[in-house]
């Protein structure tokens, strides 16, 4: 099982003043937030989302 921080995570300022924080290896992987820090954050939670549906189709 791999973890989060084996994935390249970029975090960038989007249009609206808020932030978007994504895994390019991973489709649908990202998120966003009024700082990085929430964005990082809620980038936590989709992965933990994905890797959990994941494990149930395995």
């Amino acid at each position: 099982m791999k973890f989060l921080q084996d994935y390249t995570v970029v975090i960038l300022p989007d249009d609206n003043g808020t932030f978007v924080a994504y895994v390019p290896a991973i489709p649908g992987c990202h998120a966003w937030g009024q700082t990085a820090d929430e964005a990082r954050a809620e980038l936590v939670y989709v992965f933990e989302m994905i890797q959990e549906e994941f494990n149930q189709m395995s």
